[in-house]
């Protein structure tokens, strides 16, 4: 089990602050007295759950494409994401320009990108629904030769899901007008439950939440104590919002907060 400063900007708060910089008015969340909220969980301080984060070591990461408002909702689940795993990177995606970190990541061997997408809007001979025998990741000279000293083990690529994180309609617009994910995959996922996601509605029941859509890319990966604590973690997130909402107090001995203690604790044995 790593450690990890809990309070630490992960990569969708610092994409947050970037964003509230560039803002020409001051963002009010509502709730709470004068919309005061956690700088960590962006809930009322009343309701805060930083204590909570859970932190598990996983091979998969995470490339988050974020529509221009997302990082403003305390109710944004890719948060969640990179509270919980380490390697999940966020850009703020925009039309007419491209960040060239996105695109080092996007070419960064060490990954096999993964476009997460419906596959009923997309090219059938892009599309897959489980992830694929990754080819073997070799070191490179600095004559760009690939080599293999004696005793060394190839290993795989690590999978690195992306996801785009915005409505529906803004989903689809990124999808396709961003040239640069043409090269990959795209990986349609077949969730058998209907999403649980209760802070903000969706006119169609297969629409999950950018959170969920991450607990089954990290169980196709084998990953499935991950999955299972991300699912605990939006439970307990989504159960604090909602007290919070109606300012009603957290019975922390609940069974959603036991169960996320309980995977927490099974994180930090493995």
């Amino acid at each position: 089990m790593m450690s990890l400063d809990v309070h630490s900007p992960h990569a969708v708060s610092r994409l947050r602050t970037a964003r509230l910089a560039r803002s020409t008015r001051p963002f009010l969340a509502r709730g709470g007295p004068h919309g005061e909220r956690c700088s960590g969980c962006r809930l009322i301080l009343s309701h805060c759950l930083c204590d909570l984060r859970p932190v598990v070591p996983t091979r998969a990461g995470f490339c988050l494409l974020m529509a221009e408002h997302e990082t403003l909702k305390p109710s944004n689940t890719g948060w969640l994401i990179a509270d919980m795993v380490q390697d999940t990177i966020a850009f703020g995606w925009a039309r007419t320009e491209t960040d060239p970190a996105l695109l080092a990541l996007l070419a960064d061997p060490q990954w096999q990108p993964y476009v997460v997408f419906p596959g009923e809007f997309v090219a059938p001979e892009r599309v897959i629904t489980q992830l694929l025998p990754a080819p073997p990741m070799l070191s490179s000279d600095t004559d760009n030769t690939l080599t293999l000293a004696v005793g060394d083990t190839i290993k795989p690529k690590r999978p690195l899901f992306i996801l785009l994180d915005a409505t529906w309609s803004e989903a689809r617009k990124i999808f396709k007008k961003s040239p640069y994910l043409l090269p990959f995959p795209v990986l349609s996922l077949e969730p058998e439950q209907v999403s649980r996601y209760q802070l903000r509605r969706s006119r169609r029941e297969d629409h999950l939440c950018t959170s969920e859509v991450a607990a089954l890319c990290l169980d196709l990966a084998g990953e499935a104590l991950a999955a299972q604590t991300l699912e605990a973690y939006l439970d307990v997130f989504t159960g604090h919002y909602l007290c919070a909402k109606q300012q009603w107090k957290i019975d922390r001995e609940d069974a959603a907060h036991q169960r996320l203690r309980d995977l927490m604790a099974q994180a930090r044995t493995t």
